[in-house]
C-alpha cells in the first residue's frame, strides 16, 4: 500500500530543490495543516452519556446507558442517539443528523417536531411514541412487547411494524415509501396513512392484517 504522506513529503522535497527552500517550507506547512485537521475531526467525534436532562446544546453522539433515563430538550446532534437495554429516552424538539437506535429499551419517545436525518429503529423493547417527527429514512418497529404509537409523522422512507405484541397505533403519518405491517398481535389500528405502490405495481403496500384498517394508497410512476 502506498504511503501517501511519504509521497507528499518526497514531492515537497523535490519541489524545494527545484524552486528553493521557500517552496519546501510552504509545501510542508500545508501538509502539516492537513494532518492536523484530520486529527482534529477524529478527536472531536465524542459520545456523551445521558443519565439526566440535556438542553439546547450541540453534541456529537448520545448514549443512554442500560437502565438509565435521559431527557433531551432541543438538543442538536451531529451523529446518533443510541438507547441501551431497559433505558428510557424522551426527546423533544431535537435535531439528529444521524439515526436513533434502540434495542431492548424500556421506552422511547420522539416528540414535538423532532427531526432525524437517518432512520429510527426500535427493536425488542417495550413502549414507543413517535409524534410529529420528521424522519428522512425509515421508521421501524420490530418485536416490541409494549404499546407502539406513531402519529402525524413525516417519513421519507418506509414505515414498518413487524411482530409487535403490545398493540400498534398508526395515525396520519405521511409516508414517502411503503407502509408494511406483518405478524403483529393484535393487528394495528389507526387511519390516514398513505402508502405507495411503486410504478403502478399491483403489489399492495400493506398486507392482509390491515383488513378493516383505513389506508390510502397512491401510485408513483
Amino acid at each position: 500500500m502506498r504511503d501517501l504522506h511519504t509521497e507528499e513529503l518526497q514531492q515537497a522535497t523535490r519541489g524545494g530543490r527545484k524552486y528553493g527552500g521557500r517552496a519546501l517550507r510552504v509545501r510542508l506547512s500545508a501538509l502539516a495543516a492537513a494532518m492536523l485537521c484530520v486529527g482534529a475531526v477524529a478527536a472531536h467525534a465524542e459520545e456523551t452519556q445521558c443519565t439526566g436532562t440535556i438542553g439546547a446544546v450541540r453534541l456529537d453522539n448520545v448514549f443512554v446507558p442500560d437502565g438509565r433515563a435521559c431527557t433531551l430538550n432541543r438538543t442538536r446532534l451531529n451523529g446518533n442517539i443510541v438507547v441501551g437495554r431497559g433505558a428510557q429516552l424522551t426527546a423533544q424538539g431535537v435535531s439528529v443528523n444521524g439515526s436513533v437506535q434502540a434495542e431492548g429499551a424500556a421506552s422511547v419517545a420522539l416528540l414535538n417536531f423532532s427531526t432525524v436525518g437517518g432512520s429510527v429503529q426500535i427493536v425488542q423493547g417495550r413502549a414507543a411514541t413517535i409524534d410529529r417527527a420528521r424522519i428522512n429514512g425509515d421508521l421501524y418497529f420490530d418485536s416490541n412487547d409494549g404499546r407502539i404509537d406513531a402519529t402525524a409523522n413525516q417519513v421519507g422512507g418506509n414505515l414498518q411494524a413487524f411482530q409487535n405484541e403490545g398493540g400498534v397505533r398508526l395515525v396520519n403519518n405521511r409516508i414517502k415509501g411503503n407502509l408494511q405491517c406483518k405478524e403483529n398481535v393484535p393487528a394495528p389500528t389507526g387511519s390516514g396513512n398513505p402508502g405507495i405502490q411503486q410504478r403502478g405495481s399491483v403489489r399492495k403496500a400493506v398486507d392482509s392484517e390491515w383488513r378493516g384498517f383505513h389506508v390510502r394508497t397512491r401510485t408513483v410512476h
